[in-house]
């Protein structure tokens, strides 16, 4: 990415707030079931589950951040880019076989939207800060091979 702030394109903010509601009562789950008291009560096997769910806590809490400065961060970009390439972009490309396909460049892989390249993968990360008339080079499983950015937007 750009190292800067990143745009949230909208099906990207709509996936990353479900997940965030979905972490923020699976976390609830996970604290209510955590002991109050700081006395060591119990054999070892309570102790180790007790600890194994404060972990879990501890990892929940982790990415609930972790979504939330996403979302920040979406919000504080703006709009997808128009000039060249970025995340929430769509592109026009035509392949090396000539055919052609409308892309949408985004951050999370969405099984609902077939037409969408995620930012890390190998023509993803390729497409990134070019402009139309570009020619970008990626691998596939075949090899390497090139793509033309034919048109933005």
């Amino acid at each position: 990415m750009t190292g800067g702030p990143e745009p949230l394109s909208a099906s990207a903010r709509d996936a990353l707030q479900r997940e965030l509601g979905d972490l923020r009562t699976e976390r609830d789950a996970v604290a209510a079931t955590l002991g109050g008291s700081d006395d060591q009560v119990g054999d070892e096997a309570d102790q180790a589950d007790e600890l194994q769910r404060a972990t879990e806590l501890d990892r929940l809490d982790a990415r609930i951040a972790e979504i939330d400065g996403r979302l920040r961060e979406g919000a504080v970009a703006g709009a997808p880019r128009t000039d060249a390439v970025g995340v929430g972009s769509t592109v026009t490309v035509r392949f090396a076989d000539g055919t052609e396909s409308a892309l949408h460049i985004g951050e999370l892989p969405d099984a609902q939207d077939p037409a969408l390249v995620t930012a890390d993968s190998p023509l993803g990360r390729s497409l990134l800060g070019h402009h139309a008339g570009d020619t970008v080079t990626y691998e596939t499983p075949g090899g390497r091979t090139t793509a033309v950015v034919v048109s933005l937007g």
